[in-house]
């Protein structure tokens, strides 16, 4: 996990040394092999590229990678696991209000989403 900042017209090369590798974007465009991608985007690289990010107005963005975690990840809305059964309560919990409260987040609560 990193956190970086572009200066624009400045790159940054992502080694391809993690087996599992991914950006999000919190502020700016970067771009990645002439795709640019705008900001609140997550990107997640193929195992073994090299990857150059760039900028050309400036970019915030977190790096995350590592090992692979050995299993499928499934994704709903914020949620993330290895299984779709705690995917399920993990909505359950969201609608009846007995999920854990996000630091920083006490005061708006979102709702669950229709679809």
């Amino acid at each position: 996990y990193a956190d970086l900042r572009l200066a624009p017209g400045a790159s940054v090369k992502i080694p391809a040394d993690a087996e599992e590798r991914a950006i999000y974007t919190l502020e700016g465009e970067v771009s990645i092999s002439g795709d640019v991608c705008p900001a609140e985007r997550l990107l997640v690289f193929r195992p073994g590229d090299e990857i150059v990010v760039s900028s050309q107005t400036g970019a915030h963005f977190m790096l995350f990678g590592g090992a692979s975690l050995g299993s499928k990840r499934y994704i709903w809305w914020n949620f993330v696991s290895s299984s779709k059964e705690r995917i399920e309560q993990a909505k359950e919990e969201w609608k009846t209000g007995r999920f854990d409260i996000v630091p920083g987040d006490e005061e708006e609560f979102i709702p669950l989403p229709e679809s």
